[in-house]
């Protein structure tokens, strides 16, 4: 930290949601321009950013501070009844900032802000100062700005409560306490400066000079000031609505050592601060619960707590041994079974099926991961025997025939050409990830199970959070500055409308003259324009994702943070999905879907008229079926009930199931345009083209299109020679239009081929189409 003159510790990010203009990435390049070796965030009543954060910082060789903004009652009971008094609570709350300088404080700090969300008085009920200070060792504290609960004393002119709470907060944290000194131009600050300086003399408190920052720049502080507005539902006129000032901006070291000329010490103190944090977040690798076989009730092996009876602890090897021998049996018992139950696919024989299970299984082994094939098969063993409807299996899961044999899956993927590599591959080592169908009715009692099997403190929904996005942006901002509505939805019908490609309102601003016109002809136009430019992809809200469940082996407030949904009644994790796997938490997607309802509801209600369905053993031959998807005749059908599909079902007149599945491919912004193609052939109006004769087999069930992800795999493999996991690195390598990674697969991929006797320029060819379709 040699060198270092100022550092700031309490930036708000991006998720300080609807208050924060400072996207992550955005904090750690100002800290690098400004040649800062550390830098903090604490957002307000949230670790939602630490681990990004931290890792985006170390990433460009600053330090990650990790803190947090919290709101604390100091005075919150009635004298008389003990009673919560709830005008002296709000009148007795102060924010102030925590920062984790130790791996135990940062737990601490986790543990807390879990607490804010999960407490009994209910979510977002500021934190008693009794529990603020019950755990302290391993915290700093900043006793905060105009908000907090000194400036807040002062400012109501009570010099004792202010000494006070001083004395509380230095009684809980000793010499890791520092009274915050801001200088922002607001009036309780001003007011209140001398008092504060005086109290922190008096007690021997070292002084720390914080800005914190919203926002990057002062010029910013317009389109700041407007998301505030849009945070409260009111209009930028307002007079009485919590505005901030220019000042609160990512300032510079040397504003700063200016800004505090007169108290030096206070500018030297963030240096010291940032010298005593010695911890950082860290990624993990994936932790599974352990798996434990039951055949019995839902308890087996629970304590009466509810959590299994085991240590938090790695996954030791006597451990994998007993789960890798679980999944063998289970898996060769399940494909002996499925077999006698539906046979062999045509041209395959019993022995192929054992060698892919074989593979398969020394995969999984090698890469630790029979646990989670048990634990997913055991939750969806149970859902079936409750007669809970289960989908049949679809994404990249699809291709494991252990999945199959386990019953996870009800697709033989020997019998549709559906490869394991696409789900697991060592060659690109990543956590198995089976996207799972329930009930929607229903869906909520298989995680109910999970929660009973694993401990109710091991089990949560993730968080997902909602930006604001370019059409989005406009209204928020239109809003707020009173524009007409019709004025604002005009522009905002300038923006495209296309989710699988989205334009940003830059993009837009660029290429549509319109908006230039309206900026011409009206300033206000301009004015919205420039705001929300600056605000687009801010987080907006947090919410749930919709399917994902993690699942841990130990409490989880010992690996992540937690949040209190109010639409959920499991906690929620306060990173998001990328990042919470990060944390080492196991991700497991129980997906509601309305369609097997519906399904299940019309299976019972035709066996009321003595018609016994099994929805598992449909004929997919059924001529009259096929006769009622080539006339389009599919409304409330799931997938092809659309104006759009159903015209492509009559252009196409399937009459085998692989038609429907080539359909249901195709039918996506991109491929779509390969639809009459694929129609010409099938109908013979034109010829297959399987580019190169070596080719024809990968291509011929499809009449020389590529439309599955399994095709350019095998198109890899057959003509440069690629392994199955090469070959899974060049889909994803496609899809991810990384151009260094692109040239390196073109080069292997043309190389491979000419050495095995394909002309250069037709390897180039077939690589060219083969990267269009894998890029959609």
């Amino acid at each position: 930290m040699g060198g270092a003159a100022f550092i700031h510790l309490n930036c708000h990010s991006a998720y300080s949601l609807l208050e924060g203009a400072l996207p992550i990435g955005r904090i750690v390049a100002l800290a690098e321009a400004d040649r800062m070796p550390a830098v903090g965030v604490a957002d307000t009543a949230n670790l939602f950013g630490a681990l990004e954060f931290s890792e985006k910082a170390s990433g460009a060789g600053i330090q990650p501070i990790i803190g947090c903004k919290l709101p604390v009652r100091f005075e919150n009971k009635s004298p008389d009844s003990g009673v919560l008094d709830r005008k002296a609570a709000d009148r007795s709350l102060g924010w102030v900032t925590i920062i984790a300088a130790t791996r135990d404080g940062f737990g601490s700090l986790v543990r807390l802000v879990s607490d804010y969300y999960l407490c009994e008085d209910g979510p977002a009920e500021p934190l008693g100062l009794d529990r603020m200070c019950a755990e302290t060792a391993g915290q700093i504290i900043l006793t905060g700005g105009h908000d907090g609960p000194l400036y807040r004393a002062i400012s109501g002119d009570d010099r004792d409560l202010a000494q006070s709470r001083l004395k509380a907060l230095q009684a809980g944290f000793g010499d890791r306490l520092y009274v915050n000194v801001a200088r922002h131009g607001l009036d309780p600050e001003i007011r209140a400066e001398p008092d504060l300086l005086a109290l922190a003399y008096e007690a021997g408190l070292p002084l720390v000079a914080t800005n914190e920052p919203f926002f990057p720049t002062s010029d910013d502080y317009e389109a700041h000031d407007a998301l505030l507005a849009v945070a409260e539902g009111r209009v930028v006129a307002d007079d009485d609505r919590r505005q901030l000032t220019p000042e609160f901006h990512f300032a510079s070291t040397e504003a700063m050592i200016e800004r505090f000329a007169d108290l030096p010490e206070a500018i030297e103190n963030t240096v010291e601060i940032a010298l005593r944090c010695q911890f950082k977040p860290q990624v993990v690798d994936p932790i599974l619960p352990r798996f434990v076989a039951s055949t019995h009730a839902d308890d087996a092996g629970l304590d009466e707590a509810g959590a299994q009876k085991i240590e938090p602890s790695d996954r030791d090897k006597d451990q994998l041994e007993a789960e890798a021998r679980e999944l063998r049996d289970q898996a060769e018992a399940g494909l002996e079974a499925r077999l006698a139950a539906y046979g062999c696919a045509p041209g395959v024989s019993e022995k192929d099926y054992y060698e892919r299970l074989a593979f398969e299984l020394d995969v999984i082994v090698d890469m630790k991961y029979p646990g989670y094939f048990l634990i997913v098969a055991e939750f969806i063993t149970w859902a079936k025997n409750e007669n809970i409807p289960v989908g049949p299996g679809r994404g990249s899961g699809a291709g494991s025939v252990v999945a199959w044999a386990l019953t996870v899956t009800d697709l033989d993927p020997l019998r549709f050409g559906l490869l394991f590599e696409r789900f697991l591959n060592p060659e690109r080592v990543s956590m198995p990830d089976f996207d799972i169908d329930f009930c929607q009715e229903r869906r909520d009692e298989v995680i109910s199970h999970v929660q009973r099997r694993y401990g109710e403190s091991r089990v949560a929904q993730i968080i997902t959070f909602g930006t604001l996005q370019a059409r989005a942006v406009l209204r928020d901002v239109g809003r707020v500055l009173e524009m007409p509505y019709g004025q604002v939805d005009r522009l905002c019908k300038m923006v495209p409308a296309d989710p699988a490609n989205p334009v940003s309102l830059a993009e837009a601003v660029e290429s549509e003259p319109r908006f230039a016109e309206a900026r011409e002809a009206e300033p206000v136009v301009g004015r919205l324009l420039d705001i929300a430019l600056k605000l687009e992809g801010l987080y907006r809200h947090a919410s749930t994702h919709a399917a994902g469940i993690v699942i841990a082996d130990r409490p989880l407030q010992e690996l992540v943070p937690l949040y209190r949904d109010p639409r959920s009644e499991l906690p929620v994790t306060q990173y998001n999905m990328k990042w919470v796997e990060q944390a080492g938490l196991v991700k497991f997607d129980f997906l509601g879907l309305k369609t097997l309802t519906v399904l299940d509801k019309a299976v019972a209600l035709i066996a009321r008229r003595g018609v016994a369905i099994d929805l598992s053993n449909l004929p997919l031959d059924d001529a009259p079926t096929f006769e009622m998807l080539a006339g389009g005749g599919t409304v409330g059908v799931f997938q092809v009930e659309s104006q759009g599909m159903r015209r492509a079902l009559v252009g196409m007149k399937p009459d085998r199931f692989e038609d429907i599945i080539a359909l249901v491919a195709l039918y996506r912004p991109g491929p779509m345009d390969n639809i009459p193609t694929y129609n010409r052939r099938k109908h013979g109006e034109e010829a297959p083209d399987y580019l190169l004769p070596v080719l024809e087999p990968v291509l011929k069930e499809t009449y020389g299109v590529i439309i599955y992800q399994e095709q350019v795999m095998q198109i890899a493999q057959l003509l440069s020679s690629y392994s199955l996991g090469e070959a899974d690195l060049l889909r994803r390598a496609m899809g991810k239009k990384i151009r260094s990674e692109m040239n390196a697969q073109r080069a292997r991929f043309v190389d491979g081929a000419v050495a095995g006797g394909v002309a250069k320029a037709d390897a180039a060819a077939v690589f060219d189409l083969v990267a269009k379709f894998a890029s959609y």
